[in-house]
């Protein structure tokens, strides 16, 4: 017998979780943590990060995971510690004060949905700015006592992190996330069972587990439908962040909005307001009015009223491509039940989301919201402008200029963003009641008051913080990517406290322009090698996983980086998130935003900066386009008008006037005139910044201005055709049915002008014109405007309209006279338009009539 040099067979493993068990004492730990409170109260976060700060860093900075790694031992020692136990104490105390605090009964109640939330780096259900934004707004929200509900999905694999390799190239690495390990908590039913939600789909039920996440005193319910109850092609619906094909996009965007609206109604919430974030959740309004046509037996065009008078749409792109659109083919899939569930005809439908009805076009999620929400704005003053000529073509008849479009300036949520450090110094030197009056710039301006030398000393220690992280966190992936050790220790030994720090850090589209700090590369290399004043610039952010150019962007830095004459000078950090975004913002003595104007629709990277005494230089576009105006002594911005039409000569232009502006006026005022230690210009320009710009850039100005020009306004409104049975609701389509029915027999019978020549007018001459109209029982439901143009340089701009008065009334014939003057020189184009008058409407394009005669 021969014997066998070995002899075993598979192991068989078992699987044990081993959490830690927290004492009674420490039971409030596991409170805190399950509350995103922690994460903009500085001694909540502080308080977790000093249980263990490495494995606080390890763990992504997510408390429940710590919570559950934390040793015996550790916990023993934290119950011996009196001083560390009182901090608990007082954190938890602080706490159950805030969630007291009722909310506000003067506000309407709003339910929120987003297909994204940046609310913490622990919980990776968001890619970029839209989600952080949205992740602002709700913590605000309950920072105000706003009665605000939000919907959402919980992502399995969420976005994606990003690696480097030796060469460059982004890696995206989809990591799919354990939810029993995340800051939320499963919504369960009576028997303590996992809630269900069930989402009608076409042919079959798509199942969907609820989640909460506590974010201060309110609520974000979160949707996921990767469990067995679905099968792997609807469990995929939450799986990534858009992520899949156009298929996957249309069931999450139907799940977002029909399932997000049916899981309010299992939860029993009902909202005044429902606020659609961006056109992927547009669809809240098909399952709206579904319910009120059969749940209130209201007729559609009743329901629409209804409808479009409590909801808003927020629109963040300020391009067409940018907007989700749907094949007819694809859209009725999906859609093809709802007609009938409605009374309408799949015609009806499908014009709801076309600019061009009764056209061959693709359904627009965008065009959709539109028309099915009575307020829509933009997320800055420009993109407002931008947004209104983009969607000139849904009301044919109105000039952009005359869109009902606004728009909210985005802000960003201070308390979150402003590092602990400056914090405390506002609270110290400026009061801690400017934190419930952060739109108030009296508060802001005591920052005048503060010494320059303290300021100069933050802002070092900021830095210095910054560096640390960075020596710290990302040495050990530059080892991987990088491949030689020596050059890894060249670049932590080189980034110098001492330089003047320039940050750029966002998603990597072509639009951004990176590039342009990398046209002349000797020109810069000379910037960043002057010994005297030493200039170092951090880059750090993701391309989307399709975006081939955006990647090759990155992969250009990263060579550029590696160059012996930018060594240390010029540095990647990968994998942008939360975490990575505050210690830039908070760290970096300039924030660089070098956009294609006018694509940045807000951007609120910058506005970060502004609350951690950072200064902006950037393109005029955006929030920065309204910011650099509050004070140009407070940050450096390239002009706003365009050179070139050819934009690759625009690009080089631009280039060489950032190089100029380095070198010329940012660079000298750093480090020249140095009395003292420091630049006390460059402080003045700080405290400028901080008293004149950074108020007005607050989330709470923001959520305010919503409150102001969105909220209250429809919550009026809504309440008035909801109340009697929806009576003015009915009255005001009867209304729209008769005009409807009239208009094709409204015609101008006569025109009369009594006015000079045209080649010989002069300003100051009176202007007047008689019209009879044909108003085919219409009547005083007709209102006359004279629609003027003014001519200039070749181009027609909207100058404004004239209202005509009904001056006589024989039958059905309708006089209409205008008298007015001409009261400026120059060369004009008008015409006479006709459209329908009620004054129960809530503005022109909400029944966007016109007849121009």
């Amino acid at each position: 017998m021969k014997l066998q040099v070995s002899n075993t067979n598979a192991p068989v493993w078992r699987d044990v979780m081993v959490k830690s068990d927290l004492p009674a004492k420490l039971k409030p730990l596991e409170v805190l943590s399950r509350n995103l409170w922690w994460v903009w109260n500085s001694e909540g976060k502080s308080l977790f990060r000093d249980l263990n700060p490495d494995l606080w860093r390890a763990v992504g900075e997510n408390p429940v995971m710590l919570l559950q790694q934390l040793g015996f031992e550790r916990l023993q020692e934290i119950l011996k510690d009196a001083k560390l136990m009182e901090r608990i104490e007082k954190v938890y105390a602080d706490f159950k004060a805030y969630m007291k605090v009722p909310m506000r009964k003067d506000v309407p109640s709003v339910s929120y949905f987003s297909m994204e939330y940046g609310l913490c780096n622990a919980l990776k259900i968001y890619s970029g700015g839209l989600g952080v934004l949205a992740g602002d707004y709700i913590k605000e929200a309950s920072d105000s006592c706003v009665d605000m509900t939000a919907v959402g999905f919980l992502y399995r694999y969420g976005y994606f992190t990003q690696t480097l390799s030796v060469d460059g190239q982004q890696i995206a690495n989809y990591e799919p996330q354990d939810f029993n390990m995340l800051p939320l908590e499963q919504v369960l039913d009576a028997d303590g069972k996992p809630t269900i939600l069930e989402v009608p789909f076409p042919g079959r039920i798509v199942y969907s587990h609820i989640w909460r996440v506590n974010v201060g005193r309110m609520c974000l319910y979160l949707m996921d439908t990767d469990f067995d109850m679905n099968s792997e092609f609807d469990r995929q619906i939450t799986h990534q962040l858009y992520g899949g094909d156009w298929e996957n996009r249309i069931k999450q965007e139907y799940m977002l909005g029909i399932g997000g609206v049916l899981m309010l109604k299992k939860l029993g919430i009902k909202s005044e307001l429902y606020h659609c974030n961006e056109g992927h959740a547009a669809l809240l309004n098909l399952q709206r009015l579904v319910d009120y046509v059969q749940d209130d037996h209201l007729d559609f065009n009743t329901a629409l009223e209804v409808v479009r008078a409590s909801s808003l749409y927020t629109v963040h792109t300020p391009v067409p491509a940018g907007h989700d659109y749907f094949d007819e083919g694809l859209f009725g899939k999906y859609m093809g039940e709802f007609p009938q569930k409605l009374g309408i005809s799949w015609s009806d439908l499908m014009n709801m989301g076309r600019e061009n009805p009764d056209s061959p076009e693709r359904f627009s999620m965008s065009v959709f919201a539109l028309n099915t929400c009575q307020e829509a704005n933009g997320v800055s003053w420009l993109h407002g402008e931008v947004s209104k000529k983009m969607f000139a073509g849904i009301w044919k008849g109105y000039n952009w200029a005359e869109s009902h479009v606004g728009y909210v300036t985005n802000g960003v949520h201070m308390p979150t963003w402003a590092a602990s450090e400056w914090k405390a110094l506002y609270e110290e030197k400026l009061g801690a009641e400017m934190f419930q009056h952060q739109s108030d710039t009296k508060y802001w301006e005591k920052i005048y008051d503060v010494a320059d030398k303290d300021i100069w000393a933050l802002r070092t220690t900021m830095k210095n913080k910054f560096i640390d992280f960075v020596r710290r966190d990302f040495k050990e992936k530059w080892l991987k990517n990088a491949g030689d050790p020596t050059q890894v220790m060249s670049i932590t030994e080189k980034i110098n406290p001492n330089a003047l720090i320039i940050g750029f850090a966002r998603r990597f589209a072509t639009y951004k322009r990176a590039h342009l700090l990398f046209s002349n590369l000797d020109r810069l290399a000379a910037i960043v090698n002057n010994p005297d004043r030493p200039v170092q610039f951090v880059f750090s952010g993701k391309a989307h996983p399709a975006d081939g150019a955006g990647q090759g962007l990155i992969k250009r830095i990263v060579e550029i980086s590696r160059m012996p004459q930018f060594l240390g000078k010029i540095i990647f950090l990968e994998n942008y998130d939360m975490i990575v975004a505050k210690r830039l913002v908070s760290g970096v003595d300039i924030w660089l935003n070098t956009p294609t104007r006018p694509l940045e629709a807000s951007g609120t990277s910058g506005e970060k900066a502004e609350m951690n005494g950072v200064l902006n230089f950037s393109v005029l576009d955006g929030w920065w386009y309204e910011g650099y105006k509050f004070c140009e002594e407070g940050g450096w911005a390239l002009t706003d008008k365009r050179t070139f039409t050819d934009q690759g000569q625009q690009d080089k232009l631009d280039a060489e006037v950032i190089y100029t502006m380095l070198e010329k006026q940012i660079i000298p005022l750093y480090f020249e005139n140095r009395k003292g230690g420091f630049s006390a210009e460059w402080v003045k320009y700080i405290k400028n910044s901080v008293a004149k710009i950074a108020p007005h850039f607050t989330m709470k100005r923001m959520i305010d201005d919503y409150i102001e020009r969105f909220y209250d306004k429809e919550a009026k409104r809504y309440k008035k055709l909801h109340a009697h049975d929806f009576a003015l609701a009915k009255e005001i389509v009867a209304w729209k049915e008769k005009v409807a029915q009239a208009w094709p027999g409204v015609h101008a019978v006569s025109v009369e002008e009594f006015n000079a020549d045209p080649a010989n007018t002069k300003a100051g001459e009176p202007f007047r014109t008689i019209i009879k109209l044909d108003a085919n029982g219409l009547g005083h439901d007709l209102g006359v405007e004279c629609v003027i143009y003014k001519i200039e340089d070749g181009q027609e701009k909207y100058e404004g309209r004239e209202e005509f008065k009904m001056v006589g009334e024989e039958g059905n014939i309708c006089t209409f006279e205008l008298k007015t003057k001409l009261r400026e020189a120059g060369t004009f184009r008008y015409a006479y338009r006709v459209y329908p008058k009620n004054a129960e409407l809530p503005h022109r394009q909400d029944f966007a009539y016109v007849l121009w005669v």
